[in-house]
């Protein structure tokens, strides 16, 4: 089956979804019609009465996508919420959540009848901005759906940046997530880095096409310490064209590299436009740490991200990581963080 006879079968299915008044197959990757290997011809908008998640900002400077300030902008609509804060279609809160049903709408009586029925919609005042900037990760290998199913209940409680899942669990992630303000982030050319940059860059493509908001990709790394920058440079091109409008981050593994190699990536991840630059991808020989995180800053300056990655496992570590430069948190002990408490041990 060539282009041509895909366009003409994805034409006849957008047919057949107008007379169902379904949402129109959206155009993407040029004018084609994207479909994922899920099978699925992706639409746009996601969700209807609210503003698409296609159109999710693109992140990029010290801010983050997941910065509060961000997050907000990208709301702007004249689409009736559910509530004051609140962007749920599906509203998964109760009548007494905070984000839906602020406390100053409250008098100080029905706050004291209620109190021990207050929702935990949102992170506490202390944790909240925390929580806007993880990527609530779940990466292993025998990571089974119940347990994707239940990354996404949390993400969606905590209201985490995003979930990031391996590739073949995108679609699925998209499903649940469906109506929330909590991305879906995957990783390309992942753990090693070491396929080439076209299959990273068809390997990005499809997980657009299944859902993903957001692309993780790993270098190439032995391309990076043999000294062949230009395969490198090519390598981050190759899968920035491929994911224009969504947000990149390159994924050094830090671990693996000296202090000049570190800068030479951080550079020409810039040079590539790419949105972040993120320090491992948690198999490595190592995690972040905050003199890593320092370096990408210093290197990158504030027009990027810098995620780190890779052992962040209590508040301790993430305050420590942000205060060095990071604007974003990978982990999979993020209920940990936010909540105070310590991630069991061999989390990511």
């Amino acid at each position: 089956m060539n282009d041509e006879d895909i366009k003409k079968i994805a034409a006849e299915v957008a047919k057949i979804m107008k007379a169902g008044n379904q949402p129109a197959p959206r155009q993407s990757l040029g004018d084609s019609v994207s479909i994922g290997s899920a099978g699925k011809v992706f639409q746009h908008p996601l969700t209807t009465g609210k503003p698409p998640a296609a159109e999710k900002k693109a992140c990029s400077g010290q801010g983050g996508c997941g910065s509060a300030q961000s997050r907000t902008a990208q709301y702007n609509s004249s689409a009736p919420l559910s509530g004051d804060n609140c962007r749920l279609e599906e509203n998964t809160c109760s009548s007494s959540c905070q984000s839906c049903n602020p406390l100053n709408k409250y008098t100080p009586q029905q706050i004291k009848a209620s109190a021990d029925r207050v929702s935990f919609c949102n992170p506490n005042e202390a944790s909240s901005s925390i929580a806007g900037m993880i990527d609530h990760t779940l990466l292993k290998a025998n990571a089974t759906q119940e347990e994707i199913g239940k990354l996404c209940e949390e993400a969606r409680k905590y209201r985490f940046a995003s979930v990031c899942v391996n590739p073949g669990y995108v679609s699925l992630a998209s499903r649940l997530l469906r109506g929330s303000n909590v991305m879906v982030c995957t990783v390309i050319g992942f753990p090693l880095g070491s396929t080439t940059p076209t299959v990273k860059a068809i390997e990005a493509r499809d997980a657009m096409a299944n859902g993903a908001d957001e692309i993780d990709m790993v270098i190439n790394i032995g391309a990076l310490k043999s000294g062949n920058d230009q395969l490198v440079l090519d390598d981050i091109k190759a899968v920035r064209e491929a994911t224009r409008g969504k947000c990149l981050k390159v994924i050094l593994e830090t671990s693996y590299l000296t202090k000049d190699e570190k800068v030479r990536a951080c550079k020409m991840s810039k040079l590539a436009q790419a949105d972040f630059v993120k320090t491992s991808t948690g198999f490595g020989s190592g995690g972040a740490t905050p003199e890593d995180v320092a370096l990408m800053r210093e290197t990158v300056g504030p027009e990027m991200g810098v995620k780190a990655s890779g052992g962040i496992k209590n508040a301790e570590v993430a305050s420590a990581m942000i205060k060095a430069g990071a604007t974003r948190l990978g982990t999979s002990a993020s209920i940990a963080i936010v909540s105070g408490g310590e991630a069991a041990k061999g989390q990511y």
